[in-house]
């Protein structure tokens, strides 16, 4: 019993140790494209929204004054990676596998 009790401690302290061990893919996600989790559906000026977080009960906003640019806001189409693009275009997407395209 002892050490089970020892076992679970040091695995409690791992997932507070490591960051990014205990958060949900979709908040990962966030974070990783410098995104914010906010709890309202909708996001504040001067944020785009991005997706979500927390296992979809919040929204990733983005920042729009900040030099990151989606795809769609430079004109472009998400598609995915196996897709030959006939001029691919800087911009991100909302899967982190996919490319931005001006023409497919």
């Amino acid at each position: 019993m002892k050490f089970f009790s020892c076992l679970m401690a040091l695995l409690l302290f791992l997932l507070q140790a490591v960051p990014g061990l205990g958060l949900p893919k979709d908040t990962l996600r966030c974070v990783g494209y410098h995104g914010f989790c906010f709890r309202s559906k909708s996001c504040p000026e001067p944020f785009a929204a991005f997706g979500t977080c927390s296992w979809r009960q919040k929204t990733c906003c983005i920042d729009t004054t900040s030099n990151f640019h989606t795809c769609q806001d430079e004109g472009g189409h998400c598609v995915p990676a196996e897709i030959n693009c006939l001029q691919e275009q800087v911009g991100f997407c909302p899967h982190r596998k996919w490319k931005c395209c001006t023409e497919v």
